[in-house]
């Protein structure tokens, strides 16, 4: 069978075909122009489906509610503090400011650090190496405070250097924040001995300092970690559990309560909740 029968032949049967062009035009040309045979239009091509993107690539950014990997990168520390200031149990001892000021709200920044260096106001300045004043910029936009200092924090004079620190530094990089562009203190500014909760009075005595770096610093946001931190400045007996993500003030400044990295590093289930709380606390500082 030649080529013309087998067309004609797939054409009666509605077999569509295709003719290569250069086939059409040689009979174009052995027929000497003559009117080309009428060849139905190929299918278009089929879609074929783009390639699924590779879902193990890691992302850039953390969804909302993911933290990032920053729970794994110091081994857990020891217990965290968790005792309360009950003001109404010294109700005789405060000033008109509800504070033991003694001349401390009109102290400035160098006046106050060698106040607080100074300080006996209570028994922790027996057992105590230097005193914890904080650190950062003085005049930083969020201010994080923890409890107490702990055995590194004496020996350094630095509050959150030990591992608790460590993480908390991973958790400001995380926000997009460096240690150095926050302010950082305690409550307390003697370690207590043994690492033991601070008490009461301890928390009252140290109250002024705090409030004093406070006022000087003007931050529009801060940060309370842990159940210590929490309660003295809320004047709470709740757990972190229940304050945090909650609308708190201090002295009219936002509060945002979140977990110690002292606890996250022995509770890393709660890393979500902080991670919304670092959020939040990023959002009220843009």
């Amino acid at each position: 069978m030649n080529e013309a029968e087998r067309r004609e032949y797939l054409q009666a049967m509605g077999i569509h075909y295709w003719i290569p062009r250069s086939a059409l035009d040689a009979d174009a040309a052995t027929s000497g122009g003559a009117e080309q045979e009428a060849v139905p239009p190929a299918a278009p091509p089929v879609p074929v489906a783009a390639p699924k993107p590779d879902m193990t690539v890691a992302r850039q950014r953390p969804a909302p509610d993911e933290p990032p990997p920053w729970l794994d990168e110091v081994p857990p520390p020891s217990n965290e503090y968790l005792p309360t200031l009950d003001h109404a149990e010294h109700i005789g001892e405060l000033g008109t400011t509800g504070l033991l000021d003694d001349g401390v709200s009109q102290l400035d920044w160098p006046a106050l650090t060698a106040r607080v260096a100074q300080c006996q106001a209570c028994e922790l300045h027996k057992t105590r190496t230097q005193t914890v004043f904080g650190v950062g910029r003085q005049n930083a936009d969020l201010m994080i405070i923890g409890e107490a200092p702990g055995a590194d924090e004496d020996r350094k004079g630095e509050p959150f250097v030990g591992r608790a620190g460590q993480l908390l530094n991973a958790m400001l990089k995380a926000i997009g924040l460096q240690r150095e562009q926050v302010y950082i203190a305690n409550i307390l500014k003697c370690r207590p001995p043994g690492n033991r909760d601070p008490r009461a009075e301890e928390a009252l005595k140290c109250a002024p300092y705090l409030q004093r770096q406070v006022a000087l610093l003007k931050p529009r946001a801060i940060l309370a970690v842990g159940a210590v931190a929490a309660r003295n400045l809320l004047q709470s007996d709740d757990a972190v559990g229940r304050l945090r993500g909650g609308q708190h003030e201090y002295n009219g400044i936002p509060v945002v309560v979140t977990y110690h990295p002292a606890y996250l590093l022995r509770s890393p289930e709660q890393k979500a909740k902080a991670w919304q709380d670092l959020q939040k606390a990023a959002r009220l500082i843009q």
